[in-house]
C-alpha cells in the first residue's frame, strides 16, 4: 500500500487535530509530503502547543474553530482533499450527564462535517468511531453508532455529488489520554490503591500506529458506506496490572470500584446482526452497510474480490471476551512496545 503516492500534495483537514489521534495522524502525514494539513479543534492553547512541537512547519495550518459551527468548518474545508472526522466529546461517565451536550457535538457536529464537505466537494471523509458505537449501552456509544449512520447512509443520499464516507471503530488506543495504562503506571510508581471497575472486564489492545494505519486504510479501500475494524488481540485488565506490577518492582493493592456510568465489561466491535454484512479482508474485517440494495449501488472494492463474507456460523460477534492473550503474551508484547 503506497500512502505516499495517495497523499502526496493533497490537502487534508483532520477535526479534533490537537488531541492524542490527531497528533499522531499528522506527524504520519509530514511523511507522505502533503500540500497542507489543516488541523481544525476549538482549543487555542493545544494549537499553540502543536505549533511549538512541529517547529512552525509550514504545511500545517491551525483552524480554531467548533465542529458546532457549519459555517466555520465549511470554511476551512474550502480546496480539501480528504477529511479525518476525529472530535468528539469522549469522556463516558461525563458525557452521561451532559447528554446534551453530547449529541450537540458527537452528532450535530458530525452531520455538520459531512454537510460541509458535500458542499465543498470534498473527496473522501473517515468518521473514527468507538467499540462503543456497537451495540451501545451508553450516551457516548449512542451518539457516535449515530454519528456512523449519518456517515454511511450519506453516501446513498447525496444525490450526484461524489464524496465517499466511511467509518473506522476501534477502542481506545494505548497510552493514549484517558488510557488505563498512563493511570496504572502512575499508580504503581506513587504506590497507591488501583482502582478497578471489575475483574471480568477485558478490553482489545490497539498502538497509535495501528490506529493510524486502519484510517489509511479506510481511504484506500472504502467505496462509501463501510465500517472498518482491526484484528486485534485482547487482554484481562487484572493481567494487565499484574504484569506492571511485576515489571515495575513494586507493590500496590488493588480495590474493585465498580463499572462506571455506561461502562461496558467487554468491548465489543461487531455485534451479531452486523456479522452478515462483513468481509474478513486481510488484518481487517469490514462491515458493510445495512441500507436496501446496497451492493447495488457500489463497485466490487477490492474486500470483495479478495475478501470473505463471513457466515453466521463461522462468528456469532467479534468480542474482547473471545480474544484473550495469555499474561505471558501480553507482558511480551508490552516488552515490545516499551510499554514495560
Amino acid at each position: 500500500m503506497n500512502f505516499k503516492e495517495y497523499f502526496e500534495g493533497k490537502v487534508i483537514l483532520i477535526t479534533g487535530g490537537t488531541g492524542f489521534l490527531g497528533r499522531s495522524l499528522v506527524t504520519r502525514l509530514l511523511q507522505y509530503n502533503p500540500a497542507s494539513i489543516r488541523i481544525f479543534s476549538r482549543d487555542e492553547v493545544k494549537h499553540h502547543k502543536l505549533k511549538e512541537d512541529f517547529n512552525g512547519d509550514e504545511r500545517l495550518r491551525y483552524c480554531i474553530g467548533n465542529v458546532r459551527d457549519q459555517a466555520r468548518l465549511s470554511k476551512a474545508m474550502d480546496g480539501v482533499d480528504y477529511v479525518i472526522h476525529a472530535a468528539a466529546l469522549k469522556r463516558l461517565d461525563l458525557i452521561e450527564y451532559n447528554v446534551e451536550e453530547s449529541i450537540k457535538t458527537n452528532i450535530m457536529g458530525s452531520l455538520n462535517v459531512v454537510n460541509a464537505c458535500l458542499e465543498k466537494g470534498v473527496k473522501k471523509a473517515i468518521f473514527v468511531s468507538t467499540d462503543k458505537a456497537c451495540s451501545p449501552v451508553n450516551t457516548y456509544g449512542a451518539c457516535k453508532f449515530v454519528g456512523e449512520r449519518i456517515f454511511t447512509e450519506s453516501n446513498f443520499s447525496k444525490g450526484h455529488r461524489e464524496t465517499v464516507f466511511a467509518c473506522v471503530r476501534y477502542g481506545n488506543v494505548l497510552e493514549s489520554t484517558g488510557s488505563v495504562i498512563p493511570l496504572f503506571r502512575r499508580k504503581i510508581e506513587n504506590q497507591e490503591v488501583i482502582p478497578l471497575t471489575s475483574p471480568e472486564m477485558t478490553r482489545f489492545i490497539i498502538t497509535p500506529e495501528q490506529a493510524i494505519e486502519l484510517v489509511f486504510k479506510a481511504f484506500l479501500y472504502s467505496q462509501g458506506g463501510e465500517v472498518f475494524v482491526p484484528k486485534l488481540p485482547a487482554f484481562k485488565i487484572t493481567d494487565l496490572i499484574d504484569v506492571m506490577i511485576d515489571a515495575s518492582n513494586q507493590k500496590s493493592e488493588i480495590e474493585t470500584i465498580g463499572l462506571r456510568p455506561g461502562e461496558k465489561i467487554h468491548e465489543q466491535m461487531i455485534n451479531s446482526a452486523e456479522v452478515p454484512m462483513t468481509y474478513d479482508f486481510k488484518d481487517m474485517y469490514v462491515i458493510t452497510s445495512c441500507i436496501a440494495n446496497y451492493l447495488d449501488h457500489m463497485d466490487q472494492g477490492q474486500y470483495m474480490r479478495e475478501g470473505k463474507l463471513i457466515t453466521t456460523e463461522e462468528m456469532k460477534e467479534y468480542s474482547s471476551e473471545h480474544e484473550i492473550e495469555s499474561p505471558e503474551d501480553l507482558g511480551k508484547l508490552l516488552r515490545n512496545l516499551k510499554i514495560i
